[in-house]
């Protein structure tokens, strides 16, 4: 975890620990939830425990196999600002769209998600 900012090394032990609270939720073992999802049950045990730092694909399929939000876990994860959430929304569709499309690199993923987010907030009128 030496590699990690800061920030992000807090994101991957609190989207660890939000996984392992709502894996206890769904009444589901380590290795239900691993089988669930399609992910090794090393590496679900090490995202939760804050070792390691899931994909956004990774957390689509753990996001769906709990029912639980994807969003919610980009979020947590720090791959989307909480500013930049729908959440409550109407949604859009296009975050989950570019996180789950294989033909993008993470890299590129974040940045057609941060240009997005600027166009959504430039549309958005201003409440104040």
């Amino acid at each position: 975890m030496a590699k990690l900012s800061d920030r992000a090394a807090g994101a991957v032990g609190s989207v660890g620990e939000y996984l392992a609270e709502q894996r206890r939720n769904a009444q589901l073992s380590l290795r239900q939830l691993s089988d669930l999802a399609g992910v090794s049950n090393p590496y679900l045990s090490q995202i939760e425990r804050g070792l390691r730092k899931p994909s956004a694909d990774v957390l689509q399929q753990l996001a769906k196999a709990l029912r639980i939000s994807a969003e919610t876990l980009y979020v947590r994860a720090g791959i989307l600002d909480p500013d930049e959430s729908q959440e409550g929304k109407q949604p859009s569709g296009v975050v989950d769209a570019v996180l789950l499309d294989p033909a993008l690199s993470e890299r590129q993923k974040r940045v057609l998600l941060d240009v997005y987010a600027s166009f959504v907030r430039e549309n958005t009128p201003s409440t104040d």
